[in-house]
């Protein structure tokens, strides 16, 4: 987005910090509905929803290598929780975190258009 004519509220919305974040909650979404079903226990999803976080200039590395977003962004939260990370990402694929994600954004951004 062109900085001059964002709005800053609008412009925070589209930061890669506040997109990382939405990721993790589609994560941790996913997470929680596992344990649910009896697929993760109920220890790993506490361990992931207390530890996990990203960096996201840590983020830019790892991907500057990988050549993945999302590979970059589960290396990142891996780093952080440690080996409850094996749960994070368990049955998804990348789009299923990039698009949920995505129109979790796009709705915040309907809601600051309309």
């Amino acid at each position: 987005m062109i900085a001059r004519y964002t709005r800053q509220e609008m412009g925070r919305l589209w930061e890669p910090e506040n997109r990382f974040r939405k990721w993790l909650d589609v994560e941790i979404a996913a997470c929680e509905a596992w344990t649910d079903l009896g697929r993760i226990p109920k220890k790993s999803l506490e361990v992931i929803k207390e530890k996990a976080g990203f960096d996201v200039a840590r983020i830019d590395e790892i991907e500057a290598v990988v050549k993945h977003d999302v590979i970059a962004f589960l290396t990142s939260v891996a780093e952080k929780v440690g080996p409850d990370s094996r749960y994070v990402h368990k049955g998804l694929t990348s789009s299923d975190i990039v698009d949920t994600a995505q129109s979790l954004l796009m709705k915040e951004a309907a809601g600051i258009i309309i």
